[in-house]
């Protein structure tokens, strides 16, 4: 879509934007607004009936219209209303913005940051409007230009917290971890009703220890039993890290007892369907499969495993190579796999069975167009999706020229750490129960000794031990295994100039530690988990 060449001095907000319409139309709208701000959409389409009777073509109508078919992945008929409004109103920067939103959604980054800055330049004094473009310049990596959108949105709002957290994150990703605090202990000097987050985030940065007055407030407010569920397994998962820094060690099993206990209640999750996707899967690739016929794939290295197993480590070694960036979690192997899915409307991994070479082909140049902002500058780049281990059959069909490192950390020091660690929703829901945790991590380990196994000279599995007990060897195996040169950069891989957005961000940006262990310091009190992993196998 082209930019208008001018722009109108005027930009309704909020309220505003319902302003010439009739009482009765107004109220609908907003109220359609106020239960698409609840998740309600279809509550959300059902008040929007009578606005689409009297003011379909209204700008606020066509905009609640256009994001509810968004979030609900009707993309093709959220482009079309967006088309249609903007045909209409050229100079709406909130439905520029949404626009945008919706274009780097379906893939095309570029033409959706583009829509998302010229909404800024529509409306150059609208937070909300600074803060969407923000949220997906982050959300890709562009951490600089993130950061200077989340200060735009303060300076034009300085109670802004939805801004100060964007200028967190993004602080964080670049590695000023001493600017990241002082923005989290700024939100929590606000207080508010999110203030429990911006604990947790605080806590999160894994390198920045509480002082006795922080630590006493937080433990005030971990055992306060008036918060909401929510608020206090939040406040538990930080005390708890707390507790461990401060060798508390009962009271830091107790404080993430606490936390996953509350988690558990709304995560759902299948330990025994997933290992039968498992088996499947392995049945499948157990028999040759003829994939890609074109050589697709070198420019690719993979990087799998549990969470904070070592996959963020790795990549950092791998990203300070001059050869190769470091792209972090992308989603695009999955959203592949998933439309792929959709398109023949049999589940992953079944329709794999039926799939041929040009299917694999087309799938992999698929994933190289989503991918290609990667190589822009360097000729390789790395994907270090953690769960993209259970894809890895599909990966190397289509793309049979890629590698793919396996990571592997000691099983209780890998399960406790993502036992301890609170996730994004809905993400990681085995995460909450030791016998759960134990089922995936043998889960992971047998399918990827599989993949070891199937593909030995394009599959590498990665032991954490071993990286610190041998640095420069294991280094110099796995620039090798990946095609590399070996570059003395890869073992000052904490200098590296790029961004971080994972939780392990402030770790990799320092030297190796060989006291990272945490297992031992708890003894008998990880005796349960412990009989988990025995128990799974």
């Amino acid at each position: 879509m082209a930019k208008p060449s001018v722009q109108t001095p005027h930009q309704p907000t909020g309220a505003a934007r319902l302003q010439g319409l009739a009482p009765r139309t107004a109220a609908m709208l907003a109220d359609a607004a106020r239960l698409v701000d609840r998740l309600d959409y279809d509550g959300a389409e059902r008040a929007l009936t009578g606005a689409l009777a009297l003011a379909g073509s209204h700008p606020e109508t066509q905009r609640l219209l256009g994001l509810i078919a968004h979030r609900r992945g009707r993309h093709t008929e959220a482009e079309t209303i967006y088309r249609r409004a903007l045909t209409a109103h050229p100079y709406d920067a909130t439905l520029v913005s949404q626009y945008g939103d919706l274009r780097v959604d379906a893939g095309d980054i570029d033409g959706g940051l583009m829509l998302l800055r010229h909404a800024t330049a529509l409306a150059p004094d609208d937070a909300a409007v600074w803060l969407r473009l923000g949220i997906a310049l982050d959300r890709h990596g562009h951490h600089d230009d993130a950061l200077a959108a989340g200060r735009r949105v303060v300076a034009l709002d300085p109670e802004h917290r939805l801004g100060r957290v964007l200028i967190a994150r993004n602080l964080h990703a670049i590695g000023d971890i001493e600017g990241t605090a002082a923005q989290y202990r700024a939100l929590i000097a606000r207080g508010g009703d999110r203030v429990h987050q911006a604990w947790f985030s605080l806590v999160d940065l894994k390198t920045i220890r509480l002082d006795a007055h922080e630590a006493a407030a937080l433990e005030r407010l971990a055992l306060d039993p008036r918060h909401d569920d929510n608020a206090r397994a939040i406040f538990n998962f930080a005390y708890g890290k707390v507790c461990e820094d401060n060798a508390r060690y009962a009271d830091a099993v107790a404080a993430f007892a606490r936390a996953n206990a509350i988690m558990r209640r709304s995560a759902r999750w299948d330990a025994a369907a997933f290992s039968r996707d498992v088996d499947a899967t392995m049945r499948i690739f157990s028999a040759p499969v003829a994939g890609s016929p074109a050589p697709l794939g070198g420019e690719v290295i993979f990087v799998v495993g549990l969470p904070r197993s070592g996959t963020t480590l790795i990549e950092q070694i791998l990203a300070a190579h001059p050869a190769v960036e470091g792209a972090s979690e992308l989603s695009d192997l999955p959203a592949v796999i998933s439309e792929e899915s959709a398109r023949r409307g049999v589940p992953f991994p079944l329709w794999t069975e039926r799939a041929t070479p040009a299917d694999w082909e087309r799938l992999g140049r698929a994933y190289l167009a989503r991918t290609a902002r990667w190589r822009a500058e360097r000729p390789r780049f790395t994907d270090k999706m953690p769960n993209n281990w259970a894809l890895l059959g599909s990966a190397h069909a289509m793309l049979p020229d890629a590698k793919f490192v396996a990571c592997h950390r000691d099983p209780v020091e890998t399960c406790w750490s993502c036992y301890k660690q609170l996730f994004a929703p809905g993400v990681v829901n085995y995460a909450y129960d030791f016998d759960d945790l134990a089922a995936y991590w043998r889960d992971y380990d047998r399918q990827t000794r599989f993949w070891v196994e199937r593909y030995p000279s394009h599959v590498r599995a990665q032991g954490y031990e071993a990286l610190l007990d041998e640095p420069e060897a294991q280094t110099r195996a796995l620039l090798d295994f990946c095609g590399l040169p070996f570059d003395e950069s890869c073992l000052r891989f904490h200098e590296a100039k790029r961004g971080v957005r994972t939780v392990s961000s402030g770790q990799v940006r320092q030297p190796l530690r060989r006291d990272t262990a945490r297992g031992p310091r708890y003894g008998e009190l990880l005796a349960p988990l412990r009989a988990a992993l025995k128990a799974a196998g």
